[in-house]
């Protein structure tokens, strides 16, 4: 088998997690202080994958290029492909057709996070040499996913956020593909939602003979398009960072596994982990507890925050109660006047949410 390529699918637009992703790519909103599509380059890298394709969009592109780069901090090599409209997984694929030639290839979607990495699928993937391989989890809501059916272990069906599932084993953001998925793409008609769905090309594959094996996911996999997922996955990778201080306390406490870049500074103030607190952060008074990710260059002053995602340059000061299960995009000040009478006072953004409890 040829050396396998990757795929990374970093060209959605993102629209459940506005108002942050009017101004940022959803793929580089961070969980735990990084990226979401760092962890599928480093996912890639760890599997010894060497080539990796990114799929951007013409609006988000150049951000995603700036910050990943050309790879060399993951030890890879990254191409980024434009594919000028969202057309559906399988229209991606075929636009990646030039980088990845024959190649067998994993496509990764940009913002999924799978526990473990993929090291073990691309074993099962070279050694059965299936057609292609594809992950599968159950879900509570299969409605809302590609969902496959089985019969003696094999893929027999394929559907696209069926109405009525007939199973509640959802694809997972990552599949592995031979080379004879781009004829497959090629052979089939867009969905009623005009997409070129790689369900339906996988569906190709099966009606042609083809082999396509199924993976059971045994650890944990999110997409991040949701806040309830940022959350939930900001939550799943904080428990398991191990303690870290490289900032400055004064006065103090760091309670349980926490990481404290350099240059954050921490005065009178207690952090309960798992949390992370980036570089050049500044904590005074104020107590952030477990499951918060603090960003870097963010002011939390008087003020207590928990389950939260503070991305860089916030400021949260002066709150009387405690703000959790919250995320705040780049630069946003959230604070209270001395001012009389009180009052709550609001700018804000497309789409966003308060919520006052």
């Amino acid at each position: 088998m040829a050396p396998l390529k990757g795929l990374i699918l970093s060209g959605g637009k993102g629209t459940r997690l506005r108002p942050i992703t009017h101004t940022s790519a959803k793929q580089l909103v961070p969980v735990a202080n990084r990226p979401v599509l760092f962890y599928g380059i480093q996912a890639m890298a760890d599997a010894g994958i060497e080539e990796v394709g990114i799929i951007i969009a013409p609006e988000t592109g150049p951000e995603i290029q700036e910050v990943a780069g050309d790879g060399s901090k993951f030890g890879v090599r990254i191409t980024y492909i434009v594919q000028d409209e969202p057309a559906g997984l399988a229209h991606a694929v075929l636009t990646a057709e030039p980088f990845l030639g024959a190649s067998p290839f994993v496509m990764y979607l940009g913002d999924n996070l799978l526990q473990g990495g993929i090291q073990e699928l691309v074993s099962a993937f070279e050694a059965n040499a299936p057609d292609a391989l594809i992950l599968l989890t159950p879900v509570d809501d299969p409605e809302n996913f590609g969902v496959a059916e089985l019969e003696d272990g094999a893929v027999v069906r394929l559907a696209e956020k069926p109405k009525e599932p007939r199973t509640n084993l959802a694809l997972v953001g990552v599949y592995m593909f031979t080379a004879g998925i781009h004829d497959a793409a090629r052979a089939i008609e867009p969905s009623p939602r005009g997409e070129l769905e790689i369900t339906d090309a996988i569906q190709h594959l099966v009606d042609t003979g083809k082999r396509v094996e199924p993976h059971v996911v045994r650890g944990w996999w999110k997409d991040t398009g949701r806040l309830a997922d940022m959350l939930e996955a900001n939550r799943l990778i904080l428990d398991v960072i191990e303690t870290r201080v490289e900032g400055t306390l004064t006065d103090s406490v760091v309670d349980g596994r926490v990481v404290i870049e350099e240059g954050a500074t921490l005065v009178n103030a207690t952090v309960r982990g798992p949390a992370v607190i980036g570089a050049g952060a500044h904590l005074e008074d104020c107590y952030v507890g477990p499951y918060s990710a603090i960003g870097e260059g963010c002011v939390v002053e008087r003020a207590e925050v928990e389950h939260s995602i503070l991305l860089a340059g916030s400021e949260v000061r002066g709150l009387d109660g405690r703000m959790e299960s919250s995320l705040l995009g780049r630069n946003v000040k959230i604070g209270r006047s001395t001012r009389q009478p009180r009052a709550y006072r609001f700018m804000v953004g497309d789409n966003s949410e308060i919520e006052i409890l």
